[in-house]
């Protein structure tokens, strides 16, 4: 009767193996050393021979023993080469890994920071992903195939390919899909929902950024002051975040409530009203613009005429681009007139 199969050889789950290892002797008593060659290291990590020198050259990784015409690499390698991994798939810069590294080298700690980096890139909501269907999506859209729709649902990560399943998706936040079906069943075309969505993002995606600018400097910056900060105030940070990260969605959401509260019955009124609703034109928008371009205009204008000269600047090309289009097509019409 023959055993289960063998599991296959991970190397990020399993650490060092023995692919193309060697086991340098060492005395009675102590553990053996497992030592790579730089293509064994290169396999085991995932990162290339080219990439592990650069590494090298840029002192993020410590150089390799010499042994003869061969350069040794060890343990510490791997590890350090896992490191750098990681805080590159969570968006850190290989500067900022320098000085990581250097400081965990120079017996600061870096578990402290590690801890605040996992805290920071963790999940940020309880819901959880789910999986859906290509027949399951087409139903609850009305049953009619929409590839524009989907491939603008994927672009926007509503919904994300499976490797090798072409009619199957992964739903991140089924909460967003759930939104999208109900409003489709409302009459709304899904690349009105698609729109809308790209918009709500920027602007949800401003006032997350206004929230971290907030908190780090009145709450933060106290801890973050070091670069690197100490092994202790990443751990301080870490827990300060486990507290606030509900505060941000209770805050919006309680904003959302009361602004809709607000505007629907206004809204309401003025399409109850006998004049009826006005022109939609007529009715004010609000514009998300970076913050550096409105401290930009405060400082041109100043503050009080700042609306004022954003709506004018923004007049002023589409003018332009409008002249822009008549000249092209007057040009278009004339050089299709044969001369008489």
């Amino acid at each position: 009767m023959s055993g289960p199969a063998p599991r296959p050889y991970h190397p990020w789950r399993d650490g060092p193996g023995q692919w193309g290892a060697n086991v340098s002797e060492q005395p009675a008593g102590r553990s053996p050393a497992v030592e790579y060659r730089i293509e064994d290291l290169a396999h085991l990590s995932g990162a290339t021979v080219r990439t592990i020198r650069a590494y090298q050259d840029r002192g993020l990784l410590p150089r390799p023993e010499r042994r003869g015409r061969s350069n040794v690499y060890g343990e510490a390698h791997l590890a350090r080469l896992r490191q750098i991994a990681d805080l590159l798939d969570r968006g850190y810069t290989l500067a900022s890994i320098k000085e990581l590294l250097e400081a965990w080298d120079t017996g600061r700690g870096l578990g402290g920071v590690l801890g605040l980096v996992a805290e920071v890139a963790g999940p940020w909501t309880d819901e959880q992903a789910d999986r859906v269907t290509r027949a399951q999506l087409d139903a609850a859209f009305g049953g009619t195939p929409d590839e524009r729709a989907v491939e603008e649902a994927v672009e926007l990560g509503v919904l994300e390919r499976v490797p090798g399943r072409d009619d199957e998706f992964l739903v991140p936040s089924p909460q967003e899909l759930a939104v999208a079906v109900e409003l489709y069943a409302a009459g709304v075309p899904l690349l009105a929902v698609a729109g809308h969505l790209r918009e709500l993002r920027t602007q949800v995606e401003h006032i997350a950024s206004r929230f971290l600018e907030f908190t780090t400097e009145h709450v933060f910056a106290r801890y973050l002051g070091h670069r690197p900060p100490t092994d202790a105030d990443a751990a301080g940070a870490a827990v300060l975040v486990r507290r606030l990260r509900p505060l941000a969605r209770q805050a919006v959401d309680a904003e959302l409530a009361r602004a809709m509260r607000i505007l629907a019955d206004r809204h309401l009124r003025r399409h109850l009203s006998p004049g009826g609703p006005q022109e939609r034109g007529e009715e004010p928008r609000a514009v998300v613009l970076p913050a550096a371009t409105v401290r930009a205009v405060h400082g041109l204008v100043g503050t009080e005429n700042a609306s004022a000269f954003i709506a004018a600047a923004a007049e002023r090309e589409v003018r332009a681009r409008t002249l822009d289009a008549l000249t092209a097509q007057a040009r278009e019409g004339s050089a299709g007139v044969p001369e008489a």
